[in-house]
């Protein structure tokens, strides 16, 4: 378990060394200097087994709080407390040795994490295995790739199942396949009952091992919550401060929470699903064709507006995603006071399950540049199976099976 009370850390800025010598003999009478405070404030708890991650801008104090919580560095105010033991990825390789051996460093690495003497011998060859550096873990450091010291690393850090692990962007770890048994190796741990506290960018690897998020903002908590809620705030916030305009995030129902934000220039009035007949339906087959009607008011002229859509799945991950920009449709100019009614026609090549549609109307390519509205979930359907082959996953894919026999000689 981890408990976080009113933790903040603040550092000093002194014009010169001779100010930080002079408050030095003064005895902290002579304070030249300004304050900077990293954090400020910061309550929240972990419970045992529990995934939580934090997100935030660079320079929130993400790793800040994480480097704190490994006991790397000490806090200005406040306190906190974790049961159990803890293992923290934060700056993967640090203390390695450039002149010593691949299992040199594997030594010392675990050495400072704390394990026994007598239990390192016995984990070098899983720490070889995963990395997959066996023929290499004889060699000089310096004849490693960037990419192979940072699997030996992560190997080394994550060799032994920790009751709490805390996780600073460790997951951007070589090349895809590797990122790929991180991600699944941290999955494991968790599953196992590990109490996991991860910073991470990624919204994809955040959804799917997290329980919780926390946002961080300017050193404070701003928001805690479900995956998804928080980190449609969150997007919602960026578009924010590009364009100055608000943030509304309410209940729309059976638990869900819709975020909308813009700064009003255009505005939708409402998101239609029919199908290819024209009737309004919330469930489609598998294959079916959906047409997303998108209605819109111009409340300003607007040179060449983009229209956009999102299809989440229920855990609020992207399956797929597209606007009129991309597309070369946009419309031409808007006058102040049109009506715009943008429809979006495509399959459901889907796998069954509950998806949500959330629309974008804004400026360029993007909508964190000029955006006008962004509703999040706006509409929401089902896909149920048809008479299609069975399959499973998020996607149904055109397959094509050939089969080649030889008879016996």
């Amino acid at each position: 378990m981890i408990r976080v009370r009113g933790l903040g850390k603040r550092y000093k800025r002194y014009p010169n060394s001779w100010a930080r010598l002079g408050e030095w003999l003064s005895g902290g009478r002579w304070q030249p200097y300004t304050e900077r405070w990293v954090l400020r404030d910061v309550s929240f708890s972990v419970a045992p087994g529990e995934a939580v991650a934090i997100v935030g801008a660079n320079g929130a104090g993400k790793s800040t709080l994480l480097k704190i919580l490994a006991g790397t560095t000490q806090p200005s105010t406040g306190s906190f407390a974790i049961d159990g033991r803890a293992a923290a990825l934060l700056e993967l390789g640090l203390g390695f040795h450039a002149d010593f051996s691949g299992t040199q460093n594997a030594v010392m690495g675990c050495q400072m994490l704390g394990l026994p003497a007598e239990q390192i011998p016995a984990l070098l060859p899983a720490i070889a295995d995963f990395a997959e550096l066996h023929e290499w873990m004889d060699q000089p450091l310096r004849s490693y790739s960037t990419g192979m010291q940072m699997r030996l690393a992560f190997s080394v850090a994550s060799a032994v199942r920790p009751a709490v692990l805390i996780v600073d962007e460790a997951l951007a770890v070589g090349d895809a396949y590797f990122q790929h048994k991180c991600t699944q190796r941290i999955r494991t741990y968790r599953d196992a009952g590990t109490t996991l506290l991860l910073v991470s960018h990624d919204p994809v690897a955040v959804k799917s091992l997290c329980d919780r998020v926390v946002l961080l903002d300017g050193g404070r908590l701003l928001r805690q919550g479900a995956p998804a809620d928080v980190l449609d705030y969150y997007n919602a916030l960026i578009a924010e401060r590009e364009n100055a305009a608000g943030i509304l995030q309410q209940s729309s129902g059976a638990g869900a929470t819709e975020t909308r934000s813009g700064n009003g220039q255009a505005r939708f009035t409402a998101v239609l699903l029919v199908d290819a007949g024209g009737r309004g339906r919330q469930t489609y087959q598998v294959g079916e064709m959906l047409r997303v009607v998108c209605e819109l008011d111009a409340h300003a002229a607007l040179d060449a507006p983009t229209i956009g859509l999102l299809i989440r799945d229920r855990l609020g991950n992207d399956v797929f995603g597209t606007n009129t920009f991309h597309l070369r449709c946009s419309p031409d100019a808007v006058a102040a006071g049109e009506h715009l009614a943008v429809t979006f026609r495509l399959p459901l090549t889907l796998g069954p399950g509950t998806y949500s549609i959330s629309v974008a109307a804004h400026a360029g390519s993007i909508h964190r540049t000029g955006n006008f509205d962004w509703w999040d979930r706006a509409a929401v359907f089902t896909v149920v199976p048809g008479n299609e082959a069975h399959f499973i996953g998020t996607a149904q894919l055109p397959v094509e099976v050939a089969i080649a026999r030889r008879p016996p000689p």
